[in-house]
């Protein structure tokens, strides 16, 4: 590294003469101590001439180390680890040159002892001076706003110097909150550790604080709620860090300090994953996401990205999602990168051609239709793009290494043409499995929080619009959990999923539309009314993730369960008619849910020139 060519008068001038009169007080002390305060002219002079000679051996000594020379910033962790070693040369040199001279010009002792109290010196001179750059640099109370840190972890100590570091800072700490009792009467950066979340509102009342943050990044949603009450009760605002998925570098400061979303509140789950097994399987891999500009293939690119693929493909049919998704990856991107793919998957030869001529190994399947109540009124277009599409990704990936069908939870005992739909494509992809060998599995998760076209979505544009809000029904729950987390999950159950599996993720406790709505509302900046509706053609009241005969069973991961699927036979599903009135196609749809693996073969009725005609289509 070079010196900076810019050394401050200070480290020039004063602070050699710091260390160097450390030294001397150093020196003096030892000697004058050893020869119990009473020293003649002679030892008088060697005292003088052996702080001299000690001030000039490490003002030399320390600048061959930089320490005068601006590598290091004054009272930094490392100017005192150069320190500690100018000291220790310098009073090796000063101890071998007192030993090799007769007779002695200082007692024996007088270097280790001085060199000892003079190190002391100089580290309290530097501390002092840290200690008062730290106090210059804090937020100024007269304008800064008080606030207390719910948090004493990794991530509260990073917000707290990042809080404590910034002299135009909006917020001033004036405590730590924590559950630990062991944390009690500590200070954390100089900021003391009050008591635990019970607490809260007499700390807040004895403090003046007017803001609570959550700085913990791996809190879970039952806590953000908890501690949002409590804090909301006692009259106080509350803010949160991102969660560890949102962080890109997983380092806190104070800008990441922002309001409550909803999807704090219902989303957050803690999840540990095994990076050692998913890199086992994608880096230096050539991976493949289809539907990358949607909500969950974009973040599963974002993802995918950080470990390391040899090549990472994004397709979609939507060209300004894809020049989204690549933005949000890099911002100097451009849409000639041949990472960026425009086909569709209806386009059965285009499809084919990407696979023979990139040659993926890893691929996510995430294109698909899921706007429930579109679907309902236009099956066909879920035929040809939910089940024929991907039959025709299938096909093209026979021979890929990992192959990950993205489901939903409404293919667990589907009532709709979406459900039906992605039932029939985790019995493809098992049905692909049988048939290669290869590891094809699908994974079925609930809502996701913050996704296009989601409930939020819908509940967002009601708020801004003024209201009101509409739910279906009361009573209606679902299941909730983040993009980031439920993409987090999907890596990880595609590393440790079996051929022909449908890896289940677990959501917690499915949460009631109105509380969402009714918690929406209450972060609105103005009143906001709630009003029902009534239920879709195609919902459900209450949504489960696994079907009637299907057994949660969790061998490899808390948070991952894993069904075994019925394959299908693609034969099936090819003569089905995507131009039939839309009653029959969901009619068809079900049969193929519901028929059984078996050597009887199936009958699907014929919805076009012929009325009647029965085609019959023999199973595996």
């Amino acid at each position: 590294m070079r010196p900076d060519t810019r050394t401050p008068r200070l480290r020039v001038l004063a602070v050699p003469a710091l260390d160097a009169g450390a030294w001397a007080a150093g020196l003096v002390a030892a000697v004058f101590t050893r020869y119990e305060f009473t020293l003649d002219p002679h030892r008088v002079a060697n005292l003088a001439l052996a702080v001299a000679v000690t001030a000039g051996l490490h003002t030399l000594t320390g600048h061959l180390q930089y320490v005068y020379r601006g590598r290091y910033r004054f009272a930094s962790f490392d100017e005192v680890r150069a320190v500690s070693l100018t000291v220790l040369v310098t009073a090796t040199a000063l101890l071998i040159g007192d030993l090799s001279i007769t007779p002695r010009p200082l007692p024996a002792s007088s270097p280790v002892v001085g060199a000892t109290i003079a190190l002391v010196l100089m580290l309290a001179a530097r501390s002092v001076h840290r200690l008062h750059r730290e106090r210059r640099q804090r937020p100024d109370p007269r304008t800064a706003t008080p606030v207390l840190l719910f948090g004493a972890g990794a991530a509260g100590h990073l917000l707290l110097r990042s809080m404590l570091s910034d002299p135009r800072g909006r917020y001033l700490p004036v405590g730590v909150i924590d559950d630990d009792p062991r944390l009690r009467r500590l200070r954390v950066h100089g900021v003391p550790v009050l008591g635990g979340r019970q607490d809260i509102p007499a700390l807040l009342a004895a403090t003046g604080a007017t803001v609570v943050i959550l700085s913990v990044a791996n809190a879970d949603a039952a806590l953000i709620r908890e501690l949002r009450g409590i804090t909301v009760t006692a009259g106080a605002a509350f803010k949160v860090v991102p969660s560890t998925g949102e962080l890109i570098d997983e380092r806190v400061s104070v800008t990441d300090v922002r309001d409550v979303r909803i999807t704090d509140l219902l989303g957050r789950h803690q999840i540990d994953t095994d990076l050692d097994s998913v890199a086992g399987y994608l880096t230096g891999k050539r991976v493949l996401v289809t539907g990358a500009g949607g909500s969950i293939g974009s973040e599963l690119c974002r993802q995918i990205r950080r470990f390391a693929p040899a090549e990472l493909m994004m397709l979609d049919r939507d060209e300004s999602a894809l020049h989204a998704v690549q933005l949000s990856m890099d911002k100097r991107a451009s849409l000639d990168d041949p990472a960026v793919i425009l086909a569709d998957l209806r386009d059965a030869a285009a499809v084919r051609a990407i696979f023979r001529t990139r040659k993926p190994e890893v691929v996510f399947h995430a294109a698909a239709l899921k706007h429930l109540p579109l679907l309902e009124r236009y099956p066909g277009e879920a035929v040809k793009t939910n089940i024929w599409g991907t039959l025709t990704v299938l096909e093209a990936a026979a021979g890929v290494e990992r192959f990950v069908n993205i489901s939903t939870d409404k293919a667990a005992d589907p009532v709709s043409v979406l459900g039906y739909s992605k039932r029939i494509t985790e019995r493809l992809t098992a049905h692909t499995a049988e048939a290669t060998g290869g590891t094809f599995l699908s994974v079925r998760f609930g809502n996701v929080l913050g996704s296009r076209g989601s409930v939020l979505t819908a509940f967002n544009a009601q708020i801004a619009a003024g209201g009101p809000m509409t739910v279906t029904h009361p009573d209606v729950t679902r299941y909730f959990m983040t993009i980031e987390e439920a993409v987090q999950l999907v890596i990880q159950a595609a590393a440790i999923g079996r051929g022909g599996e449908a890896l289940v993720l677990q959501m917690g406790e499915p949460v009631r539309i109105a509380e969402v709505a009714r918690q929406m509302a209450q972060l609105a900046p103005v009143p906001i009314t709630i009003e029902y509706s009534a239920l879709r053609p195609g919902e459900k009241l209450h949504e489960t993730l696994f079907g009637a005969e299907e057994v949660d069973q969790r061998p490899l991961h808390p948070l991952i369960s894993h069904v075994q699927v019925p394959p299908l036979d693609p034969a099936t599903v090819r003569f089905l008619d995507s131009h039939a009135p839309a009653p029959a196609i969901t009619t068809d749809l079900a049969r193929l849910c519901r028929h059984p693996r078996s050597d009887s073969p199936a009958t699907l009725p014929h919805h076009g020139s012929t009325p009647g005609l029965a085609i019959t289509v023999p199973r595996t």
